[in-house]
């Protein structure tokens, strides 16, 4: 959908340089990949913006033919290349903790290790731990890394199963005998992390659907395959389970609804058909003294024919939907996000330029944005100073006498420093229109000085969001020792907005600490910390976060007016 961007680049130039160091390439020549990708990372111009590579110092003449050759031609000839001399099993290699590329290539050539069956036998032929570098310690801890990486937990963080949604809904809408379909099931309700994936599909020509569905890429294996269900599993960052329930258009609304619910939110809706005199099964309602069955539309319908209002699926679990939704309750909706607070640019460690994230933001129709690259402390993004978010500003405000349709807030996600300071002067940030603080380092650190830390930021009158407040990766890594209850509290009175991160590695806050905050009085924001634009679809994860959460659109900062919003940001100037 997007063409190649900085990001994109540089992160060819790092694998580049995997390759040859996995094939022992020279190690002159393998520095000059990094230095190139390292030179690319600081500049703050985007691809759009540089016309010669090699006038940037640290990109020389063959990583410049390299950078053209991608550009140019979508791939890269010198990948391609170094793809083919070197197994493919290599590279999975890296993902083992303790494992770099310096010694996977001494495995590989020295030991002809290939892939993680071949390094298993030499760990426990002994061949590793004779090795100069390696010793017993390290071969137990590959051996023990090895038997931990390819087993699939029972249920998956939604970030991984969201790519495969998408690829399945792209080739399901190229097939014309499919009336309608929709995701379903635990995903469908935003549940965190799920076992499968599963689709409702509609269609009056079973028979040809079931064909095409066992013709997408990638099948591992075919579990079933009759006209009312296909199962099979997908072979993606994990074996991915997939089911496709395949009804008549009359039948799709019930079964979507059926399917899409908890089992506890079934067993309500079955308790209310059962006091009006009728049950409810996968294909309609049946009315018992006549036998006759029911179908709908729509689940809109579905929802009216039992006096509730439309209930969306995030909040399908028995949680207090049935009583809540007899008349409308006012969860905030995609469509309220007037603009995003949270984002970064090639400033920083953003594929985009400041302008090209605006216009990005223009072309979906924001009202405002804020460009919030990171603070000096975190070097490895290329963190801005004080001198250099000054120079930022002057651009910003470039932009804001050139636009008269979007609002640009000047602004910074700042590190709260280990130490429980902040990464910029109190007078400093007076000058910012906007001022995230956020932890980035430290995750080890007592619950006690983690809170003084967020305490500290959240008591200085210019920090406006503590950005995703608990520091938890969803099935990757628990976050930091964070009293989230007591963060809320201490919110609350200081007037500070938390954010739920849309990024699907974050969503943090969680669903469940959104509905805290929304009970307790908190100012919420819903940003994407996107780095590029494809993740400014991340806002719909967000949303959809903060409804299971309960989240009413006043609650959300951004989806406030413009002047109100100045008003928040200026309420302590």
């Amino acid at each position: 959908m997007f063409k190649k961007n900085k990001k994109d680049v540089i992160k060819l130039l790092e694998t580049i340089a995997i390759y040859l160091e996995l094939k022992g390439e020279n190690p002159f020549k393998i520095s000059a990949y990094r230095k190139a990708a390292q030179a690319l990372e600081r500049d703050e111009r985007s691809l759009a913006d540089i016309d010669d590579f090699t006038k940037i110092k640290g990109v020389g003449k063959g990583t410049n033919t390299v950078i053209m050759d991608y550009l140019q031609n979508n791939e890269s000839e010198t990948l391609n290349e170094l793809e083919q001399e070197i197994p493919a099993g290599l590279i999975a290699l890296l993902q083992l903790p303790g494992l770099g590329g310096k010694k996977i290539a001494k495995l590989y050539q020295d030991l002809g290790v290939v892939d993680a069956t071949s390094l298993k036998e030499a760990c426990e032929s002994g061949q590793v731990e004779k090795l100069a570098g390696f010793g017993v310690k390290t071969s137990k801890n590959i051996l023990q890394a090895l038997s931990q990486v390819n087993e699939r937990p029972e249920r998956l963080p939604v970030a991984i199963m969201l790519p495969a949604v998408e690829k399945i809904e792209m080739y399901l809408d190229s097939l014309s005998p499919i009336k309608k379909y929709s995701l379903a099931g635990s995903l469908r309700r935003m549940k965190e992390q799920v076992r499968d994936i599963d689709f409702i599909i509609a269609t009056e020509q079973p028979e040809e659907v079931r064909q095409a569905l066992l013709e997408i890429k990638n099948i591992k294996t075919i579990i079933s395959s009759g006209l009312t269900k296909v199962s099979i599993v997908l072979e993606e960052a994990y074996d991915v389970n997939v089911d496709f329930r395949l009804v008549t258009p009359y039948e799709y609304a019930t079964t979507l609804h059926h399917f899409t619910g908890s089992k506890e939110h079934n067993v309500g809706m079955r308790q209310l058909a059962k006091a009006r005199g009728e049950k409810i099964n996968e294909y309609g309602i049946e009315i018992e003294e006549s036998n006759e069955i029911i179908t709908f539309d729509s689940e809109q319908e579905f929802f009216n024919h039992f006096g509730l209002q439309y209930i969306p699926p995030e909040l399908r679990e028995n949680r207090g939907e049935l009583d809540a939704f007899t008349s409308a309750v006012n969860l905030v909706e995609r469509n309220d996000i007037r603009g995003d607070l949270h984002m970064h640019t090639t400033w920083s460690d953003g594929a985009q330029s400041v302008e090209e994230m605006v216009n990005y933001a223009r072309e979906i129709g924001y009202e405002y944005i804020a460009i919030t690259d990171h603070s000096k402390f975190l070097r490895v993004a290329n963190g801005l100073n004080e001198t250099r978010l000054r120079k930022q500003r002057e651009e910003i405000e470039r932009l804001n006498a050139k636009y008269d349709d979007i609002h640009v807030f000047a602004g910074v996600e700042m590190d709260i420093l280990p130490d429980g300071t902040l990464d910029f002067s109190t007078e400093f940030l007076r000058e910012l229109d906007f001022v995230i603080g956020a932890i980035h380092s430290g995750f080890n650190q007592s619950e006690e000085k983690i809170m003084y830390r967020l305490y500290t930021a959240l008591e200085n009158p210019f920090v406006q969001l503590i950005a995703h407040p608990t520091g938890r990766l969803i099935g990757r890594r628990d976050g930091y020792a964070v009293n989230v209850e007591q963060l809320i509290e201490r919110a609350v009175e200081t007037n500070t907005a938390l954010e739920i991160n849309a990024n699907p590695n974050r969503l943090d806050l969680s669903a469940e600490w959104a509905t805290a905050a929304q009970q307790m009085g908190a100012t919420i924001a819903i940003n994407t910390d996107a780095h590029n634009y494809n993740m400014f679809s991340h806002m719909d994860y967000g949303v959809r976060t903060a409804k299971r959460g309960w989240v009413k659109k006043e609650t959300v900062l951004n989806t406030w007016e413009k002047d109100h919003l100045i008003n928040y940001f200026n309420r302590h100037k």
